[in-house]
């Protein structure tokens, strides 16, 4: 079960649950309704119907990856470097609906809280093992310029 809408002068190919970035839509609370091209029921059958509607739900809206414009002509020492991101709206489709018949996007999953991870509290087999200790180095010798002087006198 797919549809084809018309959004921010593209054509879009849904299905519920997807979410797609369309260009910025104004004015909105959180659901959208998009103008429908073509409906798929079955496998293999598209056609216009007139009641279709599809319906989505604003995910996250931002800006894209900059893109760089970079204008040049030869010879003539000239050069003009723009930067541009679009604005998107990120759409997730949540309804389908055409001659009576609704497809639902099914639920997202609530994300959970990871326990946090607690470290072992100490136990008697590691409070009985001795702990290894490092052996002092010995004491160095006089430096050996100190030692070269004391030989000559």
């Amino acid at each position: 079960m797919y549809a084809v809408i018309r959004a921010g002068g593209k054509q879009y190919r849904v299905a519920p649950g997807d979410v797609i970035r369309v260009e910025k839509l104004t004015g909105t609370d959180g659901q959208v309704e998009f103008p429908v091209v073509a409906v798929s029921g079955e496998e293999g059958q598209v056609g216009n119907q007139p009641d279709a509607r599809v319906v989505g739900q604003v995910v996250e809206e931002g800006r894209g990856a900059k893109i760089l414009v970079f204008h040049y002509k030869r010879k003539k020492q000239y050069k003009k470097l723009r930067g541009h991101r679009q604005d998107f709206t990120a759409v997730r489709i949540a309804e389908i609906a055409f001659g009576g018949q609704s497809f639902k996007a099914p639920d997202l999953p609530k994300k959970e809280a990871k326990p946090k991870k607690v470290k072992p509290a100490d136990t008697e087999e590691h409070e009985t093992e001795p702990k290894a200790k490092k052996a002092k180095a010995k004491k160095k010798s006089a430096p050996k310029k100190a030692a070269k002087k004391a030989k000559k006198k």
